[in-house]
């Protein structure tokens, strides 16, 4: 994710928690902003003090960034995401942490949906 795609200025934060929609599960809040005059998605992300110490809040910073440059093909591109992460971000490894965010983002509708396959 190239640093172009980051939200850094409050007053585009400010803008999305104005104008978005939120969706939440038990890690993280993503709040979602269309714009029509961009090309490519945005992200946000917020990590209190209270989750832990520095070296634990880049760590989520950094597993919420991976997980979204792995779905960033299938997400809208005119979009700007804040992601809030909650409490429980804490206790999550890589792959927990990009199932919880496949999961807030399918209830957003901004993944498509799973289909089951049959074996």
């Amino acid at each position: 994710m190239r640093k172009q795609q980051r939200i850094k200025k409050n007053e585009d934060f400010q803008q999305v928690f104005k104008h978005g929609t939120s969706f939440a599960n038990r890690q993280f809040v993503v709040y979602i902003y269309p714009k029509k005059n961009q090309t490519e998605l945005r992200l946000g992300l917020s990590v209190s003090k209270k989750l832990g110490n520095a070296v634990k809040r880049n760590e989520i910073k950094r597993y919420v960034r991976q997980a979204i440059f792995e779905l960033q093909s299938e997400l809208k591109a005119n979009v700007d995401y804040v992601i809030i992460a909650r409490a429980g971000a804490t206790d999550l490894n890589f792959h927990e942490t990009k199932k919880s965010l496949q999961h807030i983002l399918r209830i957003a509708k901004c993944l498509p949906k799973v289909r089951n396959e049959v074996k």
